[in-house]
C-alpha cells in the first residue's frame, strides 16, 4: 500500500517529539516477548524452563483470543508458574499512540515501535467482513517511483511481536473478547508498510499465529500477503506457509515496470509469474493470485496497456485489482480519470478477466490505500534526498 507524504506531518504532536523520534522511549528488556512467538516457538520457549508442552496452548489462548496481557489474569495458570513468566518473559504490544475511526467506520492506529519510529494499520469494514491491513517494515526498502513510503527510507523490519501486535491491538477495539468467537477481524492483508518478503521469517511467523487454531484461527483465503516481487523469497513461501498470495504488479511491461517498481530490473514479469504459478502448485487447493494495478494518468491506464495486462496475464490464475492513484507531494504522478478506469476495467473484464476496482475508505482520517504515513528515521537517507529534490 502506497503512503502519503503530507508537506506537514498530519500525525499528532505527541508522536513527534524530539526525544520519542530518537527513541529514548526504548522499551526492549532482556525478557522474551511471548506475543511473537509461533506455536512452535511458544511450545520451545516452556519446555527450556521446564515445563509441559501444554503449557504453551494454555497460554497462547490466552494471549490472542482473550487479548490478555497480564500473567495474573490467566486463571487456569498456576501461582508457580506466574511467577517463573513474571521473570523470564512478558506480554508486550506495540505503543498505540494515535487513533483514529471514519464516519464509514474505517479504524486507524499509528503504532510506535522500538526505535521511536511509528508505522500504522488500518481496517477496513465491508458487509460481512472486517479487514486488517498491517505493516511489516518501518518504512520500505525497495523505491517504487509512484509510493510514498518508499520516499520515506528505511529504517528495519518489524519483530514478529510488531506485526501479529497489530492484530492484536485491533481486536482489543472490539471490546470483550468471546475466545468461542476470536475473530472480530475475519481478514488480514500484509499490505501496509513495507515489503513482507524482505522481513521474510518474521512476516512467516506472524501469519502462522494468524491461522492457528489456538490464536486467531483464520482461513488461509482470508490472509493475505502481497508483495512487489522478491522472487527468492517467494519460492520459499510455499515450502513455508499457505496464504493467498497479491502481487503490486502496476505494469503490463517491464519497460514501464522498471520504472514504477525497480526491482522489476532484477526480476522481471515473466520470472515473477512463473514464480507465482509454482506458489499456487504448492497451494492444495485451486487458488488464484490478486494483482494490485494502480491506476495513473497517463502512464499505465490506457486501452492499449489493458490489452497488454490482458495478454501477460492469461498464464496464470488470476482476479486484478484496481487501485485509484492517491497523489502526494512531488510525485509526478495523478490519479486516472474516472472514463479511463471505466475502459480498463470494462476491457478486462470482457477478455474474462475479473477485474474489480477499489473503493476509497478512511478518506477522511487519512486512512485510504496510499495514505498510510508513518514516522520513519530513515537510515538509507532516501527521504533527505527526496527533500533535498523538492526544494
Amino acid at each position: 500500500m502506497n503512503s502519503e507524504i503530507p508537506s506537514k506531518s498530519i500525525l499528532p504532536e505527541v508522536i513527534a517529539t524530539d526525544s520519542q523520534a530518537s527513541g529514548d522511549n526504548k522499551q526492549s528488556t532482556d525478557k522474551v516477548n511471548l506475543l511473537g512467538l509461533s506455536l512452535d516457538k511458544m511450545v520451545e520457549f516452556f519446555e527450556s524452563i521446564g515445563e509441559k508442552k501444554f503449557r504453551a496452548v494454555q497460554v497462547m489462548k490466552w494471549i490472542h483470543q482473550y487479548g490478555i496481557d497480564n500473567f495474573d489474569d490467566m486463571t487456569n495458570v498456576g501461582k508457580a508458574l506466574k511467577a517463573k513468566l513474571e521473570k523470564v518473559s512478558e506480554i508486550r504490544p506495540p505503543e498505540v499512540v494515535y487513533h483514529n475511526f471514519s464516519d464509514d467506520g474505517t479504524r486507524k492506529w499509528v503504532i510506535r515501535v522500538e526505535g521511536g519510529s511509528c508505522v500504522e494499520t488500518v481496517l477496513i469494514p465491508a458487509e460481512g467482513r472486517n479487514t486488517l491491513c498491517v505493516s511489516s517494515q518501518v518504512g520500505c526498502s525497495l523505491d517504487c517511483s509512484f509510493c510514498s513510503t518508499g520516499k520515506q527510507g528505511f529504517q528495519r523490519n518489524l519483530t514478529a511481536a510488531e506485526v501479529i501486535g497489530q492484530l492484536w491491538i485491533a481486536c482489543q477495539s472490539f471490546g470483550e473478547r468471546d475466545p468461542s468467537n476470536p475473530r472480530p477481524v475475519s481478514n488480514v492483508v500484509m499490505m501496509g508498510m513495507g515489503e513482507p518478503l524482505l522481513n521474510f521469517e518474521n512476516v512467516v511467523d506472524a501469519m502462522s499465529l494468524m491461522l492457528e487454531d489456538n490464536a486467531y484461527g483464520l482461513s488461509k483465503r482470508r490472509v493475505t500477503l502481497s508483495t512487489s516481487g522478491v522472487v527468492p523469497a517467494l519460492k520459499e513461501l510455499g515450502d513455508r506457509i499457505d496464504v493467498s498470495l497479491a502481487i503490486s504488479l502496476h505494469a503490463p511491461n517491464d519497460d514501464l515496470r522498471n520504472v514504477l517498481v525497480p526491482i522489476n530490473k532484477k526480476y522481471p514479469i515473466s520470472v515473477l509469474l512463473d514464480t507465482c504459478q509454482e506458489y499456487l502448485d504448492k497451494c492444495d487447493d485451486k487458488r488464484g493470485i490478486t494483482v494490485e494495478y494502480t491506476m495513473i494518468d497517463g502512464v499505465n491506464d490506457t486501452l492499449p496497456h489493458a490489452k497488454q495486462l490482458a495478454k501477460v496475464l492469461r498464464r496464470i490464475s488470476c482476479k486484478v485489482n484496481l487501485i485509484p492513484f492517491n497523489p502526494f507531494p512531488n510525485s509526478g504522478y495523478e490519479r486516472s480519470k474516472q472514463e479511463a478506469v471505466s475502459q480498463f476495467h470494462n476491457y478486462l473484464n470482457s477478455v474474462g478477466i475479473i477485474t474489480t476496482v477499489r473503493s476509497t475508505r478512511g478518506d477522511d482520517i487519512d486512512a485510504a490505500c496510499g495514505q498510510l504515513v508513518g514516522q520513519v528515521e530513515d537510515r538509507t537517507r532516501r527521504s533527505a534526498k527526496y527533500a533535498e529534490a523538492a526544494q
